[in-house]
């Protein structure tokens, strides 16, 4: 499994500790340093089933530097994709993705039902 994460974010780090207490093996990506390809983050929108707004961080300084409370609806998807692959902390966090699943944020319910 891929976790994209923002290591000063308390909540990825919560994930990362939950994933290491379930003892999964988990590789981890930095997403302000390695940003998410529009390929990637196609893909993984398809493979999650989540609509697209799921994979903005609407509460980041970006997302509101930027209004895109008030652009993301006028905007195309092929558009909003390559804006997320601007810039890593537009993207919400953590992201983990594994064989067959994607997941947005972190939620320990929703996760534990993919994982455990």
């Amino acid at each position: 499994m891929l976790m994209l994460w923002y290591p000063k974010c308390s909540t990825c780090q919560k994930a990362k500790k939950w994933l290491d207490e379930q003892g999964l093996d988990v590789q981890v990506r930095d997403i302000k340093l390695e940003n998410p390809s529009a390929g990637e983050l196609r893909e993984w929108h398809q493979a999650s089933g989540l609509p697209l707004k799921r994979f903005f961080n609407t509460s980041g300084l970006q997302y509101k530097a930027l209004g895109l409370k008030d652009k993301l609806p006028a905007m195309g998807e092929e558009e909003q994709i390559a804006l997320l692959a601007t810039d890593g902390m537009l993207v919400k966090r953590p992201i983990l993705v594994g064989d067959g699943f994607v997941l947005t944020g972190f939620k320990p319910k929703e996760w534990e039902e993919k994982l455990g």
